[in-house]
């Protein structure tokens, strides 16, 4: 894995921004490998990522770059120019925390890419409202934790299941001693209260099933039958408090006919589901996503 530094800038969009940036590195003697940029004319606003080099160079004949020291010197530039910044170390893993309900495929996706090294970040701990998922996470080696939820009409059994707050408060708890960077909703059937996002601000990343901004809810798949549609799809997005309303990471979508019936969409819509998620973790793990405005620019 290559020893990088990535920094993610977006400010008022003004002219010299990219040279006044790209000469600090440079004066700091950075080996840039990446670099990308956007602009909003509409709102004025500017948006760029760098990626450069941290190590030596492969004869030794180059010192590490000094990361602290360029942190030091940006913050001032930073500040003059009315920059919001991220600075991130290919160094640093983010630790993830999975949540899933009784639909495991988005899950087990995750969990095999991250074993085959494509998702670069710890996976601490999986937290579920079902069993099902138990001996997946056992195979995987990632500690497991069951949070069941009380229903609308509860049953002998669930009636002595905690109420949604009681259960937000423990998983928060977990997340916590936990140190999670980023929770990921694989599937997740619950809806978050406001208190629960407000603890992790652009750091919840769901999968919906359908094409958002059409049929959000529960049961997008049968209304999407129902309507007759000849594409569905699937949405990651990161979380807010008005339900499937978050800024969009990654869409994708698949054709259908007159001739699929509801479950039919169900099956082509999990693969679907299980591309657009990954993706999302990906980049967001990458550090190529700013959030602005309910939108995402997702660098290259």
């Amino acid at each position: 894995m290559k020893d990088s530094a990535v920094l993610l800038i977006d400010c008022p969009d003004q002219k010299g921004l990219v040279a006044r940036v790209s000469t600090l590195l440079y004066e700091h003697g950075a080996n840039i490998l990446h670099s990308d940029l956007h602009t909003d004319h509409q709102l004025g606003l500017f948006f760029m990522r760098l990626e450069w080099d941290l190590a030596t160079d492969s004869n030794q004949t180059a010192a590490a770059f000094n990361l602290p020291a360029f942190d030091a010197a940006f913050r001032a530039l930073a500040s003059e120019l009315h920059m919001n910044w991220q600075l991130r170390t290919s160094r640093a893993r983010p630790r993830v925390a999975l949540f899933c309900s009784q639909y495991l495929h988005c899950v087990s996706d995750l969990l095999e890419r991250r074993r085959t090294g494509e998702l670069l970040c710890d996976i601490p701990l999986l937290i579920s409202n079902h069993r099902a998922v138990e001996p997946m996470a056992a195979f995987y080696g990632i500690p497991f934790v069951y949070t069941p939820t009380a229903t609308a009409n509860p049953t002998h059994e669930s009636a002595r299941q905690t109420d949604r707050a009681t259960v937000e408060e423990l998983q928060l708890d977990l997340l916590r001693q936990h140190n999670i960077d980023l929770v990921v909703l694989a599937r997740y059937m619950q809806i978050l209260t406001p208190a629960f996002v407000a603890a992790y601000p652009s750091a919840i990343i769901n999968v919906h099933h359908s094409f958002l901004p059409a049929f959000i809810g529960a049961r997008p798949y049968h209304a999407a039958h129902a309507r007759g549609v000849k594409l569905i799809g699937a949405t990651s997005h990161y979380v807010t408090e008005v339900l499937d309303d978050g800024p969009i990471i990654e869409q994708d979508v698949a054709r259908i006919s007159h001739r699929d019936q509801v479950d039919d969409l169900i099956a082509r819509g999990r693969d679907l589901e299980r591309v657009v998620l990954s993706r999302a973790v990906r980049w967001h793990l990458d550090h190529r996503i700013l959030r602005y405005d309910n939108k995402t620019v997702v660098f290259d």
